[in-house]
């Protein structure tokens, strides 16, 4: 099977800098845009083509994709934050509708055929069931999940005029960096429960907030599925060669693990792996958290041959941790 070239969008972020890893890994053409708003420079592999700039700029796109002879892309770029979404929705639909509909539009024109989307499960809102099916109702709670779901809709809808083959992948709680900690989570502020933990453990917070200690779970907090970054990724390439295998499927498939593991659960991981103990602040709820979110992955499990190799919860933290002493390194705090 042909490896064409790949633009990653996003590709100096946190997920895309690992899919970017994953396919040179693999031999394929890989090809970066990115505005850097969030991304990182560093965390583009030598070798690399980097174009600086946004997925709304059309010109800039028709000539990636003729320099590049680019046949795929993979689109990470976007906005993230839940909260940040409910405060500021048209940032949002701006960022990860309106600007997604460009690039789509741009990949048409340019004779792409094949478009891997980095979804989420927040398209699923609070679900009635966990683990939750890929058929499980989208009822989005928040912009970010609506934002998300708009775009695989125009996917689907695109898919169905256009030769382009799609496969959106939803997401649950990505976590862990790069076992050989060429790049991980390097945003200031992140929001991510393993990545705030580590940085606590680190001394680079006072403590750690555990939102809801009420939640019908066995400990009473929150309960969700923790996939490493590089599983995560991993799957991303085993998606683009079953696109290119049979173009006329499109896919829409769950990435996660299939189990759970609560707040505490994870802080204890955390004092595990840093023999250290964590000071953690109970808080109240936050708006929109479910008790438990879990994913039923069985449909990319008999659809792919993506067998994860990081599927234990102190590999992710140890991962993210060596990340979070380089990161500390590369920025010249230590």
């Amino acid at each position: 099977m042909g490896q064409v070239p790949v633009l990653v969008t996003g590709g100096a972020g946190y997920i895309g800098s690992h899919a970017v890893l994953a396919l040179k890994d693999a031999g394929w053409p890989v090809a970066v845009i990115d505005n850097l708003t969030t991304g990182f420079r560093f965390a583009i592999p030598d070798g690399v083509p980097l174009y600086q700039g946004d997925i709304e700029d059309g010109a800039l796109l028709a000539r990636i994709f003729a320099e590049q002879k680019i046949g795929a892309v993979m689109h990470f770029a976007g906005s993230i934050i839940v909260p940040e979404s409910v405060e500021n929705p048209l940032k949002y639909y701006h960022n990860n509708t309106a600007k997604s509909r460009a690039l789509i539009g741009a990949a048409v024109d340019a004779g792409v055929k094949h478009f891997i989307f980095s979804s989420t499960a927040a398209t699923y809102g609070i679900p009635e069931v966990s683990p939750v099916t890929e058929d499980s109702p989208k009822s989005p709670i928040n912009p970010y999940g609506m934002s998300k779901l708009m775009t695989e809709t125009m996917l689907a809808d695109t898919a169905r005029a256009h030769p382009l083959n799609y496969c959106a992948l939803r997401y649950f709680n990505v976590a862990g960096a790069d076992p050989q900690a060429r790049t991980g989570q390097s945003t200031a502020g992140a929001t991510h429960l393993i990545k705030v933990a580590v940085e606590a453990a680190l001394g680079k917070r006072s403590h750690v907030g555990v939102f809801g200690t009420d939640f019908d779970t066995p400990d009473g907090t929150g309960v969700r599925d923790y996939i490493h970054v590089s599983d995560l990724a991993a799957a991303h390439v085993l998606a683009l060669e079953a696109l290119i295998e049979q173009p006329e499927r499109s896919l829409t498939m769950n990435c996660g693990y299939g189990q759970g593991f609560s707040v505490l659960e994870v802080l204890d991981a955390v004092d595990r792996v840093t023999n250290h103990k964590i000071v953690r602040k109970l808080e109240g709820r936050r708006a929109g958290d479910p008790d438990s979110l879990i994913s039923d992955n069985r449909r990319i499990k008999a659809t792919l041959p993506w067998v994860p190799r990081y599927a234990d919860l102190d590999v992710i933290v140890q991962h993210a941790l060596a990340w979070e002493r380089k990161l500390t390194e590369i920025r010249g705090e230590g």
